[in-house]
């Protein structure tokens, strides 16, 4: 059954305040939990919205927006009239003149939320449109960049298919580049309605292969595809960084996807990626569909990734097993033997109504890539029901990799008998161990078979197969049989020994009367914080 949920979203400075409990973990930790390495954080950077100084240019319903993105200098504002259609496809000029940014944006913009604010459908009626242009039985993107498109922001527009003909990529960022020189850069989607047709064909929504792009306060859905997979954001090929923040996410196979395609040199892996503060939701009426249906997000190719204060809802096994995150580095056609999945830090995470949670891999099982590094998933609640027949594993390990550290996560783990004959704390399986592992700090309520290691079984035998220099310490597993694990977790017989502030009103944070309010290794309470 789905559990309830607390607000979605937190003060700003306690995510903040997260955030820097999590990269400064090593400092909190005894020493016998620093086994593993901690990930190396994002390159960030600023993308407010602050109004231009420059001209401004109107485009009234039936002009020429491609006219007006040519004609403006760096510095000026384009207006489109509210509920004025542009039909595509649009190329975004180099621009050489002039100084800033160049925004296109509503006429309305001051009827639309104020920058902070994410948009939803109900906000395009103050919103102009622009449309990708039916050509030969195939939709062409609405818009799309040239070599060094550079310093575009979008405000309060919608982008969507303008036919019911299928379509491939609505916004193209990036043009195939083979070197960093020339890609796009400084391209930001704000309070941007962005999607595809409600029962359309529409596999992308926006292609982010362009370095300082951000797509923040919007509303991106209605992108699924039979027999294709499907996302609302991706990038492959691209040096980032790349940022994105309080949006609506909604996609059949992957939400948002970083590779599934080969990057075209070693320097463009998607590198320094924040995820922040977005809701990823499949609606459920997906699972009796014909659409490809995988997960929330997936990372094949991406280095240096913060995901933080994002909501995660509903992921059933359909096309895949149910995980929900997946960090999995894949070489997608053999071109690519320098993909690789390395530095992410999941931090302060709600994960509801999942079949199953995490599952990382440490290498490519079908070509060649570099090994899985230096991960960290911390601060998360992982809701996991077992939707549509998952397995209802929280965590799953396979394929090698170094250096993972899982700490004050709380798994609300609802898959059991007699509905699911399998769930798991984690499961592992690897021909190569995976050397340093830190699992201290979780909680997880009752599991069909605790933290296991296929054929071998749980506990000590699991840890001992599959993983080297590990530390399994502090860590609360309701009904599990503590004599088959390390000294230093808590194995309570039932739920009501761990002492929940509200579990049936979805607080899951530990009572004060808690024996394990205090018993973490940094002396904090067991579980998410």
């Amino acid at each position: 059954m789905l559990y309830s949920m607390l607000s979605a979203s937190r003060a700003p400075q306690q995510a903040v305040a997260r955030l820097a409990l999590a990269f400064a973990a090593a400092c909190i930790m005894p020493v016998a939990a620093l086994a593993a390495a901690l990930p190396a954080p994002p390159q960030t950077f600023d993308s407010s919205y602050a109004a231009q100084s420059g001209a401004i240019l109107h485009v009234a319903a039936g002009g020429s927006l491609q006219a007006a993105l040519d004609k403006a200098q760096l510095g000026d504002t384009i207006v489109l009239d509210a509920g004025a259609t542009f039909m595509g496809p649009f190329k975004l000029p180099n621009k050489t003149s002039g100084s800033g940014w160049i925004y296109v944006v509503s006429s309305k913009l001051a009827s639309l939320p104020a920058p902070g604010n994410r948009v939803g459908p109900g906000n395009a009626i103050n919103m102009p449109k622009i449309l990708a242009r039916p050509v030969n039985k195939a939709l062409t993107p609405a818009l799309a960049t040239v070599q060094n498109s550079h310093h575009f922001r979008f405000v309060g527009i919608e982008f969507a298919p303008g036919g019911t003909v299928p379509g491939y990529t609505l916004i193209a960022i990036g043009n195939g580049d083979a070197s960093p020189a020339t890609l796009a850069h400084h391209i930001v989607f704000d309070r941007c309605y962005v999607h595809g047709q409600p029962t359309g064909s529409n596999q992308r929504g926006i292609a982010m292969n362009g370095a300082y792009v951000a797509v923040v306060d919007s509303y991106i859905s209605n992108f699924q595809q039979v027999n294709a997979d499907t996302q609302a954001l991706a990038a492959w090929n691209t040096t980032g960084p790349l940022q994105i923040r309080n949006n609506y996410i909604e996609a059949a196979s992957e939400n948002v996807l970083f590779g599934g395609a080969d990057s075209r040199a070693a320097t463009l892996v998607p590198t320094s990626i924040e995820i922040r503060d977005n809701h990823f939701f499949k609606p459920l009426s997906f699972i009796t569909s014909s659409y490809s249906v995988k997960n929330l997000l997936e990372l094949k190719a991406a280095r240096r990734v913060l995901v933080t204060g994002n909501t995660f809802e509903n992921n059933p096994a359909k096309g895949q097993s149910g995980f929900a995150l997946l960090i999995t580095p894949r070489n997608q056609t053999g071109a690519s033997p320098w993909s690789v999945t390395s530095d992410i830090a999941i931090v302060d995470n709600r994960f509801i109504n999942v079949g199953c949670g995490f599952n990382v891999a440490g290498w490519d099982d079908l070509h060649k890539s570099l090994m899985t590094a230096r991960i960290l998933v911390r601060d998360n609640i992982v809701g996991v029901t077992g939707l549509n027949g998952a397995d209802g594993r929280a965590f799953q390990f396979i394929a090698g990799g170094s250096d993972y550290t899982i700490t004050h996560n709380t798994i609300i783990n609802t898959a059991l008998p007699p509905a699911h004959r399998v769930s798991d704390v984690a499961m592992a399986q690897s021909k190569s161990k995976i050397n340093n592992f830190v699992f201290t700090n979780n909680l997880a309520t009752f599991t069909s078979y605790g933290f296991f290691g296929s054929v071998v079984g749980e506990g000590k035998n699991a840890l001992n197969s599959y993983f080297s220099n590990w530390t399994f310490s502090r860590n609360v597993l309701v009904g599990r049989p503590g004599g088959n694990y390390p000294a230093g977790s808590f194995f309570p017989t039932t739920l009501a020994a761990v002492r929940f502030v509200n579990y049936a009103g979805g607080n899951y944070a530990l009572a004060a009367s808690s024996p394990y309010s205090k018993a973490a290794t940094d002396g904090t309470a067991i579980g998410a914080l």
